[in-house]
């Protein structure tokens, strides 16, 4: 399961809006295209960030969640302090106690990814699909579009030729460096296939 694809609390989010205030009660709510799609109680304490939902996995009948995840604090090197959540997840018996900045709901409760054993999603891209991503976000930055198939982006308006020049040739060092991963993961995964046999 991806991280990306999950529910997740920041602690760096609830922190600038107020709620990890000592005394703090409110709630939290997560939105797709404008619409509310799952919402959280929260409660600061002296013990930490108390949560408060209901939770449905599968068909079972919906839960409700209750508990208090703790909080440490930082120091910053410019004064003030920053805040982590204490992971309240066990594994294999023990307590987890990660000092993390999110936590995910990848059960019934919000765990740091490591106790639900989560990846990012950059994590999971090979060589080749790194590169692509890498090429595409060049190509949007330069106001074009994404993909090989599109033209090269034209010179913006008051840009300069030689860094127009530097990010095309950076383009077409990204686009030959994705076709040699590729080349290569192709014969790692079918050796003595050919791409060209395998297209025809």
């Amino acid at each position: 399961m991806k991280a990306e694809h999950t529910r997740s609390l920041d602690v760096n989010s609830l922190h600038r809006e107020g709620c990890l205030r000592t005394g703090y009660w409110g709630g939290w709510q997560w939105t797709r295209d404008g619409e509310r799609v799952a919402n959280i109680g929260l409660r600061s304490t002296a013990e930490g960030l108390q949560l408060t939902y209901r939770v449905r996995s599968g068909g079972d009948d919906w839960q409700e969640a209750d508990y208090t995840v703790p909080l440490a604090w930082s120091p910053c090197t410019k004064g003030g302090s920053r805040p982590y959540f204490l992971c309240p997840g066990v594994r294999a018996g023990r307590h987890c106690g990660r000092r993390v900045a999110k936590l995910y709901s990848g059960g019934r409760y919000f765990l740091c990814r490591h106790c639900y054993r989560l990846v990012y999603q950059s994590q999971a891209e090979t060589p080749y699909d790194r590169l692509l991503r890498r090429r595409d976000k060049l190509r949007l930055s330069m106001g074009g579009e994404a993909g090989s198939a599109s033209l090269f982006p034209s010179r913006r308006k008051g840009q300069w030729r030689r860094t127009h020049d530097a990010q095309i040739r950076r383009l077409i060092d990204l686009e030959m460096e994705a076709d040699d991963a590729l080349v290569y993961w192709f014969g790692r995964k079918f050796p003595g296939l050919s791409i060209d046999d395998a297209l025809r």
